[in-house]
């Protein structure tokens, strides 16, 4: 067995009956709690003087998702018809219009959010997603444009000063949602895609300062990268393996197999591994596998050679998987959303 470390716990700085569950955006050397309400986006900055910063939001939750920066001064929302860029006091920094995430036919290129307030397409559209590079210059966006009359998605690369489009890419997917993953190194950005069968993909992207490109591996689901950058881990919509790939090509190097790595639950056929996990250290990656009865199983991964290290023991009932937190943490929610705990190995201060 190995013991986590508990490191901080913080507060939910919104009522989770109205507000989304925070999470973490990290960087490095910089790392934000960040919780969606319904009218604000809160950020609390996990280091330094530890301040927060409020964002009044253009739309309610459920039309879209939003991103912070690195210096947590702007917030871009992606919404149903537009990505808007605002400061704490609301002011739009910058919009880009893309064609419509609802599943009904839409052409309107509407203007205002009140437009289609009271519609029930869109407020159960399907969601795309934006984030910034680590090193804050740039801002990804997965968007659904209009050519013709095909709908068909794109990856940008916009400044994030300006907004301009720098670069952009067809993502040949129809999906119902996405997730991006910043790389360290500014320039490589992961990509998961929610297409809702077992051919989601995720996209492994570079910018070279003038074209997008990016490897679509198919059928797997990003989870995490390593702190130095030079890999990340993936897992299947069946969450049958555990999949190490370089991100110099995106190339798999090394897989776990959940039947091979850990005992199926009593009353399940075999083992799978949660759509969540950690990679905070160079030779130490902790990942889930399903819950039995509702607590979570955790576990140590050596990501060198993709061999089991046991499970993880902590302090007290925790809920969910782990998610990565930046400087060798890894963060877990509580069960009822109004704090986030923050973990490390012990012996890895």
């Amino acid at each position: 067995m190995t013991a986590a470390r508990l490191v901080a716990t913080v507060a939910a700085p919104l009522d989770p009956a109205s507000a989304d569950a925070p999470h973490v955006l990290h960087w490095p050397g910089r790392r934000l709690l960040v919780q969606r309400g319904d009218t604000e986006l809160v950020t609390f900055d996990l280091d330094g003087e530890a301040t927060e910063v409020r964002f009044p939001a253009p739309w309610p939750r459920r039309y879209g998702s939003v991103t912070v920066s690195p210096t947590g001064d702007v917030a871009v929302f992606a919404g149903v018809h537009a990505l808007r860029a605002v400061d704490a006091t609301g002011t739009v920094l910058w919009e880009i219009r893309h064609g419509c995430w609802s599943a009904a036919v839409c052409t309107v290129a509407h203007a205002s959010f009140s437009e289609y307030a009271d519609d029930y397409y869109h407020a159960h559209a399907d969601s795309g997603s934006a984030a910034f590079s680590s090193n804050g210059t740039l801002v990804w966006a997965h968007v659904r444009n209009r050519d013709g009359d095909d709908t068909k998605e794109e990856w940008l690369v916009l400044d994030a000063a300006s907004g301009s489009i720098l670069g952009r890419a067809d993502t040949t997917t129809v999906g119902s949602a996405s997730w991006h993953f910043p790389h360290p190194d500014g320039d490589h950005m992961g990509l998961s895609i929610g297409e809702g069968d077992d051919n989601s993909p995720t996209l492994w992207g570079r910018w070279d300062g003038t074209t997008l490109t990016f490897e679509k591996i198919v059928g797997e689901i990003f989870l995490a990268a390593s702190p130095s950058g030079e890999h990340f881990l993936t897992t299947d919509p069946a969450g049958s393996g555990l999949y190490l790939h370089r991100t110099s090509d995106g190339a798999e190097s090394r897989r776990l197999d959940a039947t091979d790595a850990v005992s199926p639950l009593p009353d399940d056929d075999e083992a799978r591994w949660h759509f969540q996990a950690a990679f905070p250290y160079e030779d130490g990656a902790v990942a889930a596998t399903e819950d039995y009865p509702d607590v979570p199983r955790h576990w140590l991964v050596d990501p060198r050679t993709m061999s089991m290290g046991g499970p993880v023991t902590y302090p007290f009932p925790i809920s969910g998987g782990p998610c990565s937190a930046g400087q060798g943490t890894w963060y877990t929610g509580s069960k009822d959303q109004t704090a986030l705990h923050l973990w490390s190995l012990a012996g890895k201060d």
